[in-house]
């Protein structure tokens, strides 16, 4: 694939952030790596060469590199600057380090031996330098043309110290080995940027354009995504259906089909606990793309991972939430069969804090008679978790909204114990311990103390019939607002928690 001709001099947009970022990266541990080699020269010098004169005549030339490489570093760490800001001045660091090389190179080879060198190291900056840090061509021409007249330049000034005088063919000699390596350098820049805009352009989803990758599961991965006109952040689902053994056969459109009602669906829910879909569909790779609100916050298989169990208070103020969610898509015939904690965020949303979504609704259209159409569930594709999946999801009965009622049991005994609720060892063990075993009190197991009205309400959540458990999302809740806990979770004690352990600002996903 071929660049857009408007990359070739210049006029194309700017790179994407995410490339931009990679781009600073490099230059920024390029600087590092001069400054580092300057070092390992002066060691070696002081070594091996024991001409004092000759160790000093390139002394000078070697300090100034190293303080303007150290320099540029400093700068390029900074991150008050941005990335479009250091790739500018990047160029201005090419030409500096390029003089002092030629400068330092011609001095120190006209007292060693009495004569000019032909070819320096600035013709090795010169053409690796587009490498580095891509920049539309006409930017590396300038950049490249003033880096290669430091050559004569060079020559001119150590004439002018009186070091020894250059004549017109040491000139034309430098200029003709400089004047190749420019163009290398803008023909290389025209591929290497031609190239980076290539990728961003397959990194292009309608009308988003992908930025950095923020995790990957068994089909797909995730990124933070910009919209192109609204520089609105984003977080991009992609499934990649050509995951399946099968191929493009009758399983995976299929699966297609799930994925195309799951986000229209998605869509369609308008809680403010439900992730927000902005967009979805298929690119020519055969990716199906989900865009979503990008959430400042994590997981709750993060935040138990990371900060330990949950006080009781801050559990029902979770689930409360949660079930708000639920109760939507439930009266709208829906069931999301895949409750568990990494499917449960808690954000910094607007002013409030631990503010609950729920994402990745695996929904399924209920018939008439409420049973599960399974008929848009690809062969060897498991629906639920393991360590969170009802009875009748495990033994293939009936599911309706009371499903998710029981994993969102399993979720509370996760938040108040830091535990599963049964201990096995391999998927098949922990679903037969779903179907058989009588869960344990999360009392006997957590590290304090749960009051016992919630203590009964996560067992009655587990119940293996869904008759005995609480019949409903709004009756769940209602059950949590009954609790009757003597310490309450506020929106202060919310905000004082995430001040303390999260206090950077910005859309982050855990």
């Amino acid at each position: 694939m071929r660049a857009r001709k408007t990359a070739d001099w210049g006029l194309a947009p700017e790179l994407p952030g995410y490339l931009k970022a990679r781009h600073r990266r490099r230059v920024t541990n390029f600087a590092l790596m001069v400054a580092g080699l300057i070092i390992a020269v002066v060691l070696v010098d002081y070594a091996l060469i024991g001409d004092a004169k000759a160790r000093s005549s390139n002394r000078g030339t070697q300090a100034i590199a190293f303080a303007v490489s150290a320099a540029f570093f400093l700068l390029a760490r900074n991150r008050r600057f941005t990335d479009s800001i250091i790739l500018k001045v990047s160029l201005v660091y090419e030409v500096l380090l390029c003089a002092i090389l030629s400068v330092g190179a011609q001095w120190f080879i006209a007292i060693e031996q009495g004569t000019f060198v032909t070819m320096t190291l600035t013709c090795v900056v010169i053409a690796i330098f587009p490498l580095i840090v891509p920049t539309p061509p006409l930017q590396t021409l300038i950049a490249a043309m003033a880096s290669g007249a430091t050559g004569p330049l060079a020559l001119a000034v150590v004439g002018e110290l009186g070091v020894l005088t250059p004549r017109l063919d040491d000139y034309l000699i430098v200029s003709v080995f400089n004047s190749i390596s420019v163009i290398v350098a803008v023909y290389g820049s025209r591929l290497i940027y031609g190239l980076n805009r290539d990728v961003a352009e397959a990194r292009e989803l309608g009308s988003y354009s992908l930025e950095e990758r923020l995790g990957e599961g068994g089909m797909g991965e995730v990124w933070r995504a910009r919209h192109r006109l609204l520089a609105r952040p984003a977080a991009i689902k992609l499934v990649r259906l050509d995951a399946s053994s099968h191929g493009w056969g009758p399983s995976t459109y299929r699966l297609l089909q799930r994925f195309e009602r799951e986000a229209q669906v998605t869509a369609s829910l308008t809680s403010p606990h439900t992730v927000s879909l902005f967009d979805f569909g298929l690119n020519d790779e055969g990716t199906f793309y989900y865009v979503m609100e990008l959430l400042d916050g994590m997981d709750l298989d993060s935040l138990v991972g990371k900060y330990g169990p949950a006080p009781p208070e801050r559990v029902v103020h979770i689930l409360t939430q949660a079930c708000k969610s639920l109760s939507e898509a439930h009266d709208s015939g829906l069931v999301h069969r895949d409750i568990k904690p990494a499917n449960m965020m808690v954000c910094r949303y607007g002013h409030e804090f631990d503010f609950v979504k729920v994402l990745d609704f695996g929904l399924v259209a209920l018939g008439p008679e409420r049973s599960v159409d399974n008929k848009l569930t690809a062969e060897g594709l498991a629906a639920g978790t393991p360590g969170f999946m009802p009875p009748e999801l495990a033994s293939d009965g009936p599911v309706d909204g009371r499903a998710d009622i029981y994993s969102l049991g399993c979720v509370a005994f996760w938040l108040l114990t830091g535990r599963l609720v049964f201990d096995a060892d391999n998927p098949m063990r922990m679903i037969v311990a779903h179907l058989k075993e009588t869960p344990p009190r999360p009392s006997s197991i957590a590290e304090t103390e749960i009051p016992g009205a919630l203590d009964e309400l996560v067992l009655s959540c587990l119940e293996k019939d869904p008759k005995r458990r609480p019949q409903s999302a709004d009756r769940l809740m209602d059950e949590l607002g009954a609790c009757g806990l003597e310490a309450q979770w506020t929106q202060e004690r919310a905000r004082q928690w995430w001040e303390m352990h999260r206090p950077c600002i910005g859309p982050t996903i855990s």
